[in-house]
Order: C-alpha cells, then sequence, then structure tokens
C-alpha cells in the first residue's frame, strides 16, 4: 500500500496498531508474549529491579503452555527481540522505559499511577495488574493505534487531526505594512546571506515607502541605458 500495486493505487497515510514492564514472574511471562501475536518482529522488554525476578520471568516463559501463545510466532519473537533490564531502581525504570518509547508499557508496581509523573514517552500506559495489556488490544475500549519504534517521543495515538492537512494563507492589504515589512525581510534575510530575499523585501520597501537601496537605483539606471 506504500507504493502501490498493478492493482492498488499507492495510498498518502498508512495508520494501524503497532510493549511493557511488570512484575510478577507468570503474569509479566503471559503478557509479554502476548503481544507476540501482532508480529514476528513485535520488540518487547521486561524492566526490573529485581534480577530474582528476572530469572524467574525467563524460566516461566520457558514453561509455558504452547495453547498459551501462538508458539511459532512468540519462540521467535522472544528469541529475536525479547529484553529483560535489570535496573537498581524504580527512577531507572521510568528512566528506561523512556528511552525505550514503546507503545503500550503494563506497570506493576506498588504505585503504579506513578509513572503518569515519572513518565513522558509511551502511546499507552496499563496501570496495575488487573490492567493488563491484550485489554487495551481487545476490550477495554481506548484508542490502541499506537506509536511504534519510539515515535512516542514525537507523538501520540491515532486522532482525526493525523487526516487532516494543515495550510495557511497570507495577505496584505495595507501599502505601508507592506513596505515596513520590505524593510524588516531585506534585513533578517541579509543577516543569513539570502540576498534574493533581501532583494525582494527591498523592492517592496521602495514601492511602498520610497526607500530605495542603491542598488535598486543602479539597476534602473542600467536598464534604462538599454
Amino acid at each position: 500500500m506504500a507504493v502501490g500495486t498493478e492493482t492498488i493505487p499507492k495510498v498518502d497515510f498508512i495508520t494501524g496498531p503497532g510493549n511493557l514492564f511488570v512484575a510478577e514472574a507468570l503474569t509479566v511471562a503471559t503478557d509479554l508474549l502476548s503481544q507476540a501475536e501482532h508480529g514476528y518482529d513485535s520488540p518487547c522488554v521486561f524492566i526490573t529491579t529485581s534480577e530474582t525476578l528476572a530469572h524467574e520471568t525467563i524460566a516461566t516463559i520457558d514453561k509455558l503452555p504452547p495453547n498459551l501463545v501462538t508458539s511459532p510466532i512468540a519462540g521467535s519473537f522472544w528469541k529475536n527481540f525479547g529484553e529483560i533490564a535489570v535496573v537498581e531502581n524504580v527512577d531507572q525504570v521510568y528512566a528506561l522505559a523512556d528511552e525505550y518509547a514503546h507503545e503500550h508499557f503494563q506497570i506493576l508496581t506498588k504505585k503504579p499511577r506513578e509513572a503518569l509523573e515519572k513518565m513522558q514517552h509511551y502511546g499507552a500506559l496499563f496501570l496495575g495488574e488487573k490492567t493488563c495489556v491484550p485489554y487495551g488490544d481487545k476490550v477495554i475500549g481506548i484508542n490502541n493505534i499506537l506509536p511504534t519504534r519510539k515515535a512516542a517521543r514525537d507523538t501520540g495515538g491515532l486522532r482525526v487531526g493525523k487526516f487532516l492537512r494543515t495550510v495557511t494563507c497570507q495577505q496584505i492589504t495595507s501599502t505601508e505594512a507592506s513596505g515596513k515589512l520590505g524593510l524588516l525581510c531585506g534585513r533578517a534575510a541579509r543577516t543569513e546571506n539570502f540576498k534574493g530575499h533581501a532583494c525582494s523585501g527591498d523592492l517592496c520597501a521602495a514601492k511602498y515607502l520610497n526607500d530605495e537601496h542603491v542598488w535598486i537605483k543602479q539597476a534602473q539606471a542600467s536598464s534604462s541605458n538599454l
């Protein structure tokens, strides 16, 4: 769709759904692997302050019954894109999560709402053990078309504004205003060595304020001698 085919024209804009950190091995494991069903290249990270929990989570993932997940996809997903990071404290958890800027983050801490103050870059937060990420995918009702691949650092979920274009229109109706803007344009453009821009501003200043620069008079004299 991005480039088009013989039967499908190229589109201008593609949208679609795009994983999380948690704090109990079974919950961590099942919620991590549930996101594997989105595709073989779904990135996923578990950030914890407990090295023991990190090892327990790995062991639990290895033991999960095949019928709990889409096994072929999940196996490839975890092997190639699964990560576990052990940090010293909760503040480091939030800081590292902000660097990842994933679309989903599940917060299983004693004070999950603290994440709202500590984090800035995410598509959606799922606060507490009662709010698992698959709820957002299927039943909870929030917008789940979220920024992936660190795009959460500069944008949010899909909204109406994504389908709108911002355009502008300018018209100066005052002769004096156009002349004064011409003076400013000439000065500003010269600071950047944009001589063509400066000349356009100078011409307006000359036309509407009779403020002619030397080069204008020279150009007029040269053209009259042709």
